[in-house]
């Protein structure tokens, strides 16, 4: 029965190897067994779903999301999404939730004062944000047919109920499929984000502390190293201040491009594996042309202004570059382009929309101003949900051209479906008679001509403008420090000049050597010399004599080691007088 063996039992060991096998549980009875939904956890009914802790002031979005008022206004404040679906969401579109509690400061149903718990079916009513048990109001609200709150007696409707905990749909609730968790996405407050940021009581942290300052004055050094406007010259060696100098040239050789891309050129791994290419030993990043760069969502933030002239008025747009950066670059170029100029409206229906920008007026015809249909842009927290909303016309994903339309009021069916680019901001009156045009079916009688799209402000050439200014402003700073500085910074605390590589202008005469040197021209010389000599007697081992036991012995004149050690070319000599 055992391996190998005539034994009729199974060791321990044998039982417990990785190849056991068990006649009720099969092969590899020792291996643990992956349980399905070992990663699911489970949100608590009273817990924030932003913070991940018991909410204070709870409000819920119109699926049943519950948020504590607090963390999730400081989220909507940095991102305008829905941080558990990742859809846009709105301040206003959050319903204040009213939880009753009974003695011991436990949730409870507000009519049966049965306790709430994590498997207890809850419902909200949007009106009054009551929350109550589903058997309460499906026992006396739904089987009764009786619309009104149980609390606060107002009037409400069967779409009204909005659930916020079901115990048999699990998922809803399960923390693995939050959105900004699966992304990593930080959800604290400015001020916690300061607060975390502060610095520690490096006193309370005894050796700890000193660890901690060191490393405090390790970061401090580099980033006075790396500031671009610190002035080299002001080093107190040459020598070192070069080499400052050279390593920043260095460092800035080789600083990013700012509009390098994400991958690399692909030169190193080409020439890797073909014998035909040159080899390339390094990654460089690839380089994005200026359109590329600035078509990125939340690229140029600058809004674009436009008119649409006509034939019953002018409709003025505001462009939103932010959110949809590709579709108002192609309205603007084909804008300034002239491609819209006679074309007419095809489409208009009253109380929806109106639409246009297809040159052969049959709805469809038209093209990009790259010539081929482009991408969808639903990043943004831009909906259709007022008059007036400028949206592009497509035939299905990600294939806009050059139709576009205006709506007459709000179509949140269109919501994700539609790019939406911009909003008119002048000329409703114009709106009004494009709306109550006469038509047959869909098709104006009269022709409704675009007569001319004017752009006034193009946001894409506002932010090259900005950026030339921007890098001519970094050159000059450039030139100033290659210079040396300004001439205030030059000038250092004790009022000596320097030059750009650091040594004081005028050569060696500064400093202490000019006392020197005058005071030998001035007639002084013997004195000096007397005192060079008492060094030199106390140098042979008789100390305090001075110039009285350097004339006891017979050495060279004084004067020669004048000449030697002033008026010389400098340096110790060889030291033969000690």
């Amino acid at each position: 029965m055992g391996k190998g063996t005539d034994k009729l039992y199974i060791t321990h060991s044998e039982w417990a190897s990785a190849d056991a096998y068990s006649a009720s549980a099969g092969s590899g009875v020792s291996k643990p067994k992956a349980t399905a939904g070992a990663s699911f956890k489970r949100l608590p009914f009273n817990f924030c779903a932003v913070s991940l802790q018991p909410f204070r002031d709870a409000v819920c979005t119109a699926d049943g999301t519950i948020f504590d008022l607090t963390h999730i206004l400081a989220w909507l404040g940095k991102h305008g999404t829905n941080p558990v679906t990742g859809t846009p969401l709105k301040r206003a579109e959050l319903i204040a939730l009213h939880f009753a509690r009974n003695e011991e400061g436990e949730y409870v149903d507000p009519v049966t004062y049965k306790v709430l718990t994590d498997n207890t079916h809850l419902v909200a009513l949007r009106p009054t944000g009551n929350v109550f048990a589903w058997d309460t109001v499906e026992r006396l609200n739904v089987k009764a047919k009786m619309w009104r709150d149980l609390v606060s007696d107002v009037e409400f409707s069967r779409q009204d109920v909005i659930t916020l905990q079901d115990p048999q749909d699990v998922a809803a609730r399960d923390l693995s499929r939050f959105k900004y968790i699966q992304d990593g996405a930080s959800t604290l407050s400015p001020e916690e984000e300061r607060a975390r940021a502060g610095g520690v009581n490096v006193e309370a942290l005894g050796s700890a502390g000193k660890v901690l300052r060191a490393k405090e004055a390790v970061e401090k050094a580099r980033r006075e190293r790396q500031d671009p406007n610190r002035n080299p010259a002001l080093g107190a060696n040459g020598a070192v201040v070069r080499k400052a100098v050279q390593t920043q040239e260095s460092h800035s050789s080789r600083s990013v491009p700012y509009n390098a891309a994400q991958h690399t050129t692909g030169k190193a791994a080409a020439s890797f594996t073909s014998t035909g290419l040159t080899p390339h030993t390094s990654g460089e990043r690839a380089l994005l042309t200026d359109e590329e760069y600035m078509l990125r969502p939340r690229r140029v933030k600058t809004k674009g202004y436009a008119r649409i002239q006509t034939s019953l008025g002018d409709v003025n747009v505001e462009l939103q570059t932010e959110h949809a950066p590709r579709a108002v670059w192609n309205f603007v170029q084909l804008a300034k382009r002239g491609y819209y100029k006679g074309v007419a409206f095809h489409r208009n229906i009253r109380n929806f929309m109106i639409q246009g920008g297809d040159p052969t007026g049959t709805g469809k015809g038209g093209t990009s101003v790259w010539g081929r249909n482009f991408n969808d842009e639903f990043d943004g927290p831009l909906t259709h949900d007022a008059r007036g909303v400028v949206s592009m016309a497509n035939k299905g994903k990600n294939t806009n051209s050059s139709q576009f339309f205006i709506t007459y009021r709000a179509a949140k069916h269109l919501d994700r479906k539609h790019t939406i680019f911009g909003k008119v901001v002048g000329g409703l009156d114009t709106l009004s008679r494009l709306e109550k045009a006469h038509t047959e079916g869909e098709r104006p009688v009269e022709p409704i001509v675009i007569q001319e799209v004017v752009v006034f402000v193009d946001p894409f050439e506002e932010f090259q403008r900005a950026r030339r200014e921007r890098d001519e402003a970094e050159r000059a700073r450039e030139e100033v420090r290659r210079r040396g500085g300004t001439e205030d910074e030059r000038v250092t605390w004790t009022g000596k000049r320097l030059r750009a590589d650091g040594a004081p202008e005028g050569g060696a005469e500064g400093g202490v050597g000019r006392y020197l040197r005058a005071g030998g021209e001035g007639g002084g010389g013997d004195e000096v010399a007397g005192r060079g000599d008492g060094v030199a007697g106390r140098g042979d081992g008789v100390a305090g004599r001075g110039d009285g036991f350097a004339g006891e012995r017979d050495e060279a004149p004084p004067a020669s080691k004048k000449a030697k050690g002033i008026g010389g070319g400098g340096g110790f000599g060889n030291f033969d007088a000690w």
